[in-house]
């Protein structure tokens, strides 16, 4: 028998999460049938979504998280599926595991069915679960299909050191916006302009909000791309242009918060200014993701388009991973290498 082990949740959160809310379990996996397949992890994703979702789950369920399948060297130990023979790579949410029996096969509940990982030649596998993988998707769609940005727009995105705040900068500068970086250190705010492009940026922690936007973009400000919500949110929404746009991906300031903070109101700045607010769930261009990688992974081929990663050494280190992610000690994405 095959032997697995997965993270389950010991505690249910209470504000932040703590390591001792989380605990390893193991198992034996069941042989396989025909059509499935075996699979060893080798980059497990952490992302602040995964907080949003936990108040889901119930003690004793497996820790969610979307994963990287390294099956090029013995990953897939075992195949009963002729379209998914051992050396493939393929993204899966099967949680935080570092071995899985899978049937390939998409069920009609999946939200995000197995994926296979085209061969993007010398650039890491990681990547799959970054700018190639679901933060990249939100930022490649949620930006260009919803905000529509044009060149010479002014484009603010919150968040910005993160994993699909840092795309979203740099493909509204790709298409000639002027791209301002909200961010929650001085060393973040210097690799967004120092590194990442970004024409202004500043410390959310530190800044007066107001003063900042009005004196980056003082005739106001087109498109906004918020991952963060909250006073800053309310901010920059103040300092819109007439008929600008606001893409709302994630709203981290408030994941770990047992009670949602007051902000100030918006709906006179979304009236008086008929601004366009939209929420949006990535899967819903799940059929298009595959022609935004290929775009981008060109992009960064070229040199237009970088990326920040921060890895974690070992499954057991998963927990810490995600807990600094929550607390923004990453630049980029935060993954765990396992």
């Amino acid at each position: 028998m095959v032997k697995a082990r997965k993270f389950v949740l010991a505690n249910l959160f209470k504000g932040e999460p703590k390591v001792d809310d989380f605990r390893i379990e193991e198992e034996e996996l069941p042989p396989l049938l025909d059509g499935q397949i075996l699979c060893e992890t080798e980059y497990i994703s952490v992302d602040p979504y995964q907080r949003g979702f936990t108040h889901r789950y119930k003690v004793g369920a497996t820790m969610i998280g979307s994963q990287v399948f390294w099956l090029r060297v013995a990953r897939i130990v075992e195949s009963r599926s002729p379209q998914h023979p051992a050396g493939w790579h393929v993204v899966g949410t099967w949680g935080w595991r570092d071995r899985t029996v899978v049937d390939p096969t998409p069920a009609p509940d999946d939200i995000l069915p197995l994926m296979l990982v085209p061969d993007y030649r010398d650039l890491p596998m990681s990547l799959a679960v970054g700018v190639l993988g679901m933060p990249g998707a939100s930022a490649y769609f949620g930006l260009l299909n919803i905000c529509h940005p044009k060149p010479g727009e002014v484009v603010v995105g919150s968040g910005a050191a993160g994993a699909v705040g840092s795309i979203v900068g740099q493909i509204a500068r790709i298409k000639g916006c002027k791209v301002i970086g909200i961010a929650g250190s001085d060393q973040k705010v210097k690799c967004l302009k120092e590194e990442l492009g970004f024409h202004h940026a500043f410390n959310c922690k530190t800044a007066n909000m107001d003063k900042a936007l009005k004196e980056a973009a003082p005739d106001g400000v087109d498109v906004y791309f918020d991952n963060v919500g909250g006073e800053q949110s309310s901010a920059v929404i103040a300092n819109m242009r007439q008929g600008g746009r606001i893409s709302v991906c994630g709203c981290i300031s408030v994941y770990n918060e047992t009670k949602v903070a007051m902000a100030p109101v918006v709906q006179m700045h979304m009236v008086g200014k008929e601004l366009v607010l939209e929420g949006f769930m990535v899967i819903r261009w799940l059929d298009q993701w595959d022609k935004a990688f290929l775009e981008m992974a060109q992009w960064i081929k070229k040199g237009k388009l970088k990326y920040r990663e921060a890895v974690a050494e070992g499954f057991e280190n998963t927990p810490k991973a995600f807990i600094g992610m929550l607390r923004g000690e990453n630049l980029g994405k935060a993954a765990v290498k396992v």
